[in-house]
Formats: structure tokens, C-alpha cells, sequence
């Protein structure tokens, strides 16, 4: 029988809180209300143990865009049938696979039933609903345009999972061939170069440096193999901590930005983000500054932060996005302030911004599927330099041996 944690008010008005097993909440009511209670709120422990290792499992792997991506897409489709908020949500929780998710839902709609709104509701999760999220809902409360605001969103998802999967598809053969290389270098060191090197040591001959070196890389591998395995965890854990400050994020984004071959796909990646979120706002109906606001907050790269956020302050103060954004033509290509220029003589920025985004899109696309095809031929030199430095280390030896008898 599951027990409740259980909140009550007796009809003299005290309250009184505690824990009461019982077949369900309706038969906890009878129950304090046989003691002279009446029950304000029940939450099951097994519900709050269920909740807390979600928030645990959620905050390890979180909600994945697709999953929300689903969400905003089946939730359009019900309002735009007529079929209500709270039972389109109610629908879609069954739909959901993520217990997190799940879990958020059930809250979002509970609070829908009592009268909330759906973007106040959704605010209470930012983890899994982001700030654009939440204010693009909040404008189609308020303009009665939920339908197309949906649609919108819908479609900035799409498009930044479809982005997201062509990055990281162009990268995984490289990924694949760094980690094998690594895999099979490891294991000749840890297996092989012992064997020579025990060899060598009974035919008593000198050992070049290369040798002596690769020699003791592997004994070092061999025989404190979990050092290396903690000396890695460290430095992982210390870069992603360094990474989260303001002046590691200053140190690792410039340095991105200035990689001859990474920083014209990290520029393109993120004027795509901008143009393309910025663009969702502004035709949802989100006044310019506020969604510069939210843009700046969504970009990764420190430095489009910046540079969004000191736009949004020149616009408040009534000037042009385009002559805001001049000052950084140094990472915003100069055709996106072009454009926007346009976009804002026209009256058409939203549709501009759609098109641009379009354009580097696929220009990030292009520019990854070309680094992929550069990389394998480097790929396959620094393989053959690795295996190269190898054969030489370990046979030079037995050269020397077999010239000197």
C-alpha cells in the first residue's frame, strides 16, 4: 500500500501535515476526514522517489531536442484542431518516452487545470524549456496566434536538429579513425613493446632514444595503466570546469575563432543560430530588442553574446540592428549586416533573416562535408607517421644487431 505525505486543514482551520498509507488519494481524504480533516495536497512517496531519480538521470542526460521537437510538433496539430490545452498536454505525456519529460508535463499540465498559463506553466522547467521557448508562447497567449507560434517553433527545432545531425555525421568518420588509431596504439604499446623490450635486454644492446622511449611509454601503460585513466578524468573534468568561467570561455572561444580551418564553420554555425532564432521571434511578434535579449542567450560562442547583447542595448536607444552589428563584422560576415540592412528598409527583416539562415545552413553543411573529405588524407598520414615511428623505434635495433655479427 503506497504512503502519501499528506498536507490537511481541520474545519477549525489548523493545519496539520505527516505521512498516511492508503490505497489511493480518494480513500486518504475519507480517512482524515473521519479525523476531523479535510486534505489540501498528497504527493506519494514512491511518486517523489520516481521524481527525484528522474531529476537525477534528467540532469545527467536531459531532455533531447528531438523529444521536444515531437512535443511542439503533435501539440500544434491538437490546437490547431480545436482540441484543448490541458488535453492535448495530457495526450502527449503518454506519448513521451523521457521520464523527465514526462514528469514536467504532468506538472505543466496540473498547473494549465488550475488556471495558469501555458507559458508561466513552462517557465517552472527552464531546464528542458528555454527562454525562447517560453516567450514565443507567452506572445501567442497574448496575440491569440498559438497555432502559427507553434508552427514557428516547430520549425527552429527542425531546423537546428537537422544543422546539429549534419555536423556531428561529417565528423564521425574522423572521431571513429582518431579513437581506433588511439585504441590500436594503446594496445601495441601495452602488449607488444614489453615482449621486445625483454628482448632487448637479454641480447645486452644499446637502445636508440626512440626506442628507449617507446619502450618506456609502454611499461609506464602497462604497469600504471590507471593513472593514465586518472590523469585523463582530470584534465577532462578541469578543461569543462575551466570552460564554464568567463575568462575560460574568453580563452577557448577566441581560440576557435582564429583556427584557420574551425573558425569559418564556427562564424557560419553561429550567424545560422542568430539568424534563424531571431528571425522565429520577430515573426511571432516579439518586440526586437526582447528578442535580441533571448538570441544573445542562446548562442554559445561568448563573443556573438557580446556582440547580440551590446546590439540590443544601441537598439533600445533607437538605433539600426544593422549599423549596431557593424562593429563586429570581424565575426558576423559582412552579408549578413548587408542583408539585415535591407530587411529593415524593406519592412521584410523576419523573411530576410528565414533566407539567410537557409543560406548558411547550407553553407555549413558544404563547409563540414569538405573538412571531413580534408581530413582523411591527414587522417591517413599521421596514421602512417605513427606506425612509421614505431617500425623504426623497435626494428632499428635489430638492424644495428644484425649489422654488427
Amino acid at each position: 500500500m503506497p504512503q502519501y505525505s499528506y498536507t490537511a486543514k481541520s474545519f477549525r482551520g489548523e493545519m496539520k501535515s505527516g505521512t498516511m498509507e492508503a490505497p489511493d488519494k480518494h480513500n486518504l481524504a475519507i480517512a482524515l476526514r473521519r479525523q476531523g480533516y479535510i486534505l489540501i495536497s498528497a504527493d506519494s512517496e514512491a511518486k517523489k522517489k520516481d521524481s527525484w531519480t528522474s531529476d537525477i538521470m534528467g540532469s545527467i542526460f536531459g531532455v533531447s531536442l528531438k523529444d521536444k521537437m515531437f512535443f511542439t510538433k503533435n501539440l500544434q496539430v491538437m490546437i490547431g484542431a480545436g482540441i484543448p490545452l490541458p488535453r492535448a498536454v495530457d495526450t502527449l505525456i503518454y506519448q513521451t518516452k523521457s521520464k523527465r519529460f514526462k514528469n514536467s508535463l504532468a506538472e505543466v499540465k496540473e498547473d494549465i487545470t488550475k488556471g495558469e498559463s501555458f507559458s508561466d506553466s513552462l517557465s517552472k522547467h527552464p531546464g528542458i524549456f528555454s527562454e525562447l521557448f517560453v516567450s514565443m508562447i507567452k506572445v501567442g497567449e497574448e496575440a491569440g496566434t498559438m497555432d502559427n507560434v507553434l508552427e514557428n517553433l516547430a520549425l527552429q527545432m527542425e531546423r537546428e536538429h537537422e544543422l546539429k545531425s549534419k555536423i556531428l555525421g561529417a565528423m564521425m568518420y574522423p572521431a571513429v579513425i582518431v579513437s581506433a588509431m588511439l585504441g590500436i596504439g594503446a594496445l601495441m604499446l601495452v602488449v607488444v613493446v614489453p615482449q621486445l623490450s625483454k628482448t632487448f635486454v637479454e641480447l645486452n644492446i644499446e637502445l636508440p632514444a626512440t626506442t628507449r622511449f617507446v619502450i618506456a611509454l609502454g611499461n609506464f601503460l602497462s604497469q600504471k595503466w590507471y593513472l593514465v585513466i586518472l590523469i585523463v578524468l582530470f584534465l577532462f573534468f578541469l578543461l569543462r570546469a575551466v570552460r564554464k568561467t568567463t575568462p575560460g570561455k574568453r580563452i577557448f572561444d577566441g581560440l576557435f575563432l582564429k583556427l584557420p580551418v574551425i573558425s569559418p564553420i564556427i562564424k557560419k554555425i553561429n550567424s545560422a543560430y542568430t539568424t534563424r532564432t531571431l528571425g522565429s521571434l520577430i515573426s511571432s511578434g516579439v518586440p526586437i530588442v526582447r528578442s535580441l535579449e533571448i538570441v544573445s542567450q542562446v548562442l554559445g560562442n561568448i563573443y556573438f553574446k557580446e556582440a547580440i547583447s551590446q546590439a540590443a542595448e544601441k537598439v533600445r536607444k533607437g538605433g539600426k540592428l544593422s549599423d549596431a552589428l557593424k562593429p563586429y563584422e570581424n565575426i558576423y560576415p559582412f552579408t549578413v549586416i548587408q542583408m539585415i540592412e535591407v530587411g529593415e528598409e524593406t519592412g521584410q527583416t523576419s523573411d530576410i533573416l528565414s533566407k539567410l539562415a537557409d543560406f548558411y545552413e547550407a553553407e555549413v553543411t558544404q563547409t563540414t562535408e569538405n573538412l571531413s573529405s580534408i581530413i582523411e588524407p591527414l587522417l591517413m598520414l599521421l596514421i602512417g607517421a605513427a606506425v612509421g615511428f614505431f617500425a623504426i623505434s623497435m626494428i632499428q635495433p635489430m638492424y644495428s644487431m644484425v649489422g654488427s655479427m
